[in-house]
């Protein structure tokens, strides 16, 4: 009699809870709205304190000076009254006069000193406030740079970063606010991003070299063969076409592995001269432009910036080559520039040849894209060229735009910084 086959177990549960640990009161947190809120409302408990004793002081003052007597007597007898302040008081005991006008002119003094003394409390008053204005923006902005600083060094992380330096991270220390936690979030995705990045260089460089060996075993074997001068004319011609083939692949291969060592950042960088770079590219090529009766001319000024001379070479040979292969059949030239232009370097190179649509441009700089086709399809390369060029450009910090030219062909500009 069979058995009944038990039901799966279920997994066992983790005994660590993956989610972020919550506090025990978490409105106890100390957030940046909780630290701007006591930070803000106790300068303005503060200031408000000091505004209210720098007035209290000041009323004391006015009130005290509003209390001095107006007038002394100077003799009981025939009352006669003397007053500092007040001028009219002692015309008034001078004189004869009747005892209403004498005391209008007592009220009238009254009032004046009053008057004295308020106006005298609103301007201290008001440069008491003027100044606690000032006291309080400069303490204001001197604290706001402090709660804010996390976010400049954040920037700065973000700003390296986006020069291709996924290594680093900002690592901010201090209280568990908003901004520790938005930088512990962005320090894991570049962890990952990083990863990410590592695993497909790595990825592409391994398939690279793997397929290095069986393509330089089959290139020596189709070599051996065609030296064989008995073997048959149609064997010959087979052996050559695989050759071509095998010749593409292996530049297929190359290319990749350029590829994928130009999108890391430069780190080890020294001088190299642009112009040097391109005149060794445009030596290169001036066997190939004779051939299809392309001139290349040009003045190549020093530019000298700080980075890979294997790589900014191959920036240079790749953009003459394509210049000189893309070109019109009669009469075509290439012009290769550099120069330096607004502190920054420029190498230039523009070419006759067809027209190229302005929507177009963009395609071109994709992998294994060409005009109007998807795959490398023609014996002119293996589509990576420009890739390679816009790669090795940002490694360096730079860039490279293109812009067709009137009549046909392409300006290709690559800026790199000094």
């Amino acid at each position: 009699m069979a058995t009944t086959p038990a039901p799966p177990q279920a997994p066992p549960k983790p005994t660590w809870d993956p989610r972020r640990p919550q506090p025990v009161f978490p409105w106890l947190r100390p957030t940046i709205r909780i630290r701007l809120t006591l930070l803000y409302g106790g300068m303005f408990l503060i200031a408000g304190i000091l505004l209210l004793s720098i007035i209290y002081l000041l009323a004391a003052q006015a009130i005290s000076t509003g209390n001095q007597p107006l007038y002394k007597i100077v003799k009981f007898s025939a009352l006669q009254v003397s007053s500092d302040n007040c001028p009219a008081i002692n015309m008034a005991s001078t004189t004869s006069v009747p005892l209403p006008d004498f005391n209008n002119a007592i009220a009238q003094c009254v009032d004046h000193q009053r008057q004295a003394a308020l106006d005298d409390l609103l301007s201290r008053s008001l440069l008491a406030l003027l100044g606690l204005a000032v006291i309080a923006f400069a303490f204001g902005y001197a604290m706001a740079g402090r709660v804010l600083s996390p976010l400049g060094r954040i920037t700065r992380t973000a700003r390296a970063v986006a020069g291709s330096d996924l290594s680093r991270r900002i690592e901010l220390d201090g209280p568990d606010d908003e901004l520790k936690e938005l930088a512990d979030t962005f320090d894991d995705m570049l962890e990952r991003l990083q990863r990410a990045f590592t695993a497909q260089q790595r990825f592409v460089g391994n398939a690279s070299h793997e397929l290095r060996t069986p393509l330089a075993i089959n290139r020596t074997l189709l070599e051996v063969h065609l030296s064989d001068p008995g073997a048959p004319v149609e064997l010959q011609q087979l052996g050559k076409t695989l050759l071509a083939t095998n010749e593409r692949s292996e530049q297929l291969v190359e290319g990749l592995l350029l590829l994928a060592r130009s999108d890391n950042q430069i780190v080890e960088r020294k001088p190299v001269d642009l112009a040097e770079v391109a005149t060794q590219a445009v030596d290169q090529v001036h066997a190939e432009a004779a051939a299809k009766g392309v001139t290349i001319r040009g003045v190549r000024k020093p530019a000298v910036v700080q980075g890979n001379g294997v790589l900014l070479e191959r920036i240079a040979l790749n953009l003459v080559q394509n210049a000189v292969r893309y070109n019109v059949p009669e009469d075509g030239w290439v012009e290769v520039d550099t120069d330096i232009q607004h502190g920054q370097a420029v190498l230039s190179v523009s070419n006759t040849g067809p027209v190229v649509p302005a929507y177009e441009i963009d395609n071109l700089f994709e992998p294994f894209r060409r005009l109007r086709t998807e795959r490398t399809g023609s014996d002119k390369g293996v589509g990576l060229g420009l890739s390679i060029v816009r790669s090795v450009a940002r490694a360096h910090g730079g860039h490279i735009a293109a812009q067709p030219r009137e009549g046909g062909g392409l300006v290709m500009r690559v800026t790199l910084p000094i």
